[in-house]
């Protein structure tokens, strides 16, 4: 795992570094005093996470955020900043966590189990066969499952799949996964919904899902604690 460190302050850039190696002292952890150097190694090479200092002199923390590609192998997003008023600038960027420098000890490696969490989820993949073919796809990409007969259909960012299997086969396999029933013929990945009502959940794409009344409860429970997290 590559971790990216980036802050115009030495000490507190040696002391984040230090911390997050004690967290996970398998990682490659790579300090940055300058936002232009971050950004001329981000070119050359990938990262699993970056951490940035929102407010630095030569560029800041949300203009390299605004450089980063979007796509699956984007690096998760942690901003460190001693001002917190900035903090709402940058959820444009999809920030995956916040630290306070101030507390900083006390924050980091919770952070950072986090971290590893969500990238492990990432590389996670879901494989099925489909008109002669097999498609594998990142569990990230699936936005949601529909049942059709003694068929799915599988809606992702890349298109749009249909494959014999149940709905309910599916779900037990992505119990753990973060993918909620909310619907006897739906089956969502809590990270694509945006907005959640009483009785439907709009996701990222667009898309509208109805919530049915027997699932409501315990998918309305899953889904806003994930969305408040």
């Amino acid at each position: 795992m590559q971790i990216l460190i980036c802050d115009d302050e030495p000490q507190i850039l040696s002391n984040i570094a230090k911390n997050v190696k004690a967290c996970l002292p398998e990682s490659d952890v790579r300090a940055f005093s300058s936002g232009r150097e971050l950004l001329s190694c981000l070119a050359a090479e990938s990262c699993d996470i970056l951490m940035l200092d929102i407010d630095m002199p030569d560029i800041s923390g949300l203009e390299i955020a605004r450089n980063l590609e979007p796509g699956e192998k984007r690096p998760l997003l942690v901003f460190v900043t001693s001002h917190d008023e900035l903090v709402y600038d940058s959820f444009q960027y999809h920030p995956f966590a916040f630290l306070r420098k101030s507390r900083l000890n006390l924050e980091l490696a919770a952070a950072l189990a986090d971290c590893v969490q969500e990238l492990s989820h990432r590389e996670r993949h879901f494989c099925f066969r489909t008109e002669g073919r097999r498609i594998c796809l990142f569990l990230s990409d699936i936005l949601y499952f529909e049942a059709d007969g003694n068929y799915l259909k599988l809606f992702a960012g890349t298109g749009q799949y249909r494959f014999r299997s149940t709905i309910a086969s599916v779900e037990n396999t992505f119990k753990n996964c973060g993918f909620i029933r909310i619907h006897k013929g739906f089956l969502v990945n809590q990270a694509a919904v945006r907005l959640l009502g009483t009785e439907q959940a709009e996701l990222s794409d667009g898309t509208v899902l109805p919530i049915g009344q027997s699932y409501a409860k315990t998918a309305r429970e899953h889904l806003l604690r994930y969305m408040r997290t």
